[in-house]
């Protein structure tokens, strides 16, 4: 149980920690962007936003559906 409980500990420093480094760079990420070629900074915008934005599925009609709303 001892070992358990250990790695519980452990488990919940490293995300303590992982948390703390990304809420420092999510604070420094407006003055890291400003500090790149627009080329990138643009690239890294689309990396991040699946992270901010819903993804949207495809909608289609069905038979028997009406075309128009």
């Amino acid at each position: 149980m001892k070992t358990k409980s250990k790695e519980q500990t452990l488990t919940t420093e490293l995300r303590d920690t992982l948390k703390t480094i990304m809420q420092n760079e999510i604070e420094k990420l407006p003055i890291t962007l400003e500090q790149i070629e627009p080329k990138e900074r643009v690239n890294i915008i689309c990396k991040l936003m699946p992270f901010v934005f819903p993804k949207l599925n495809t909608i289609s009609a069905t038979e028997g559906e009406p075309l128009q709303w």
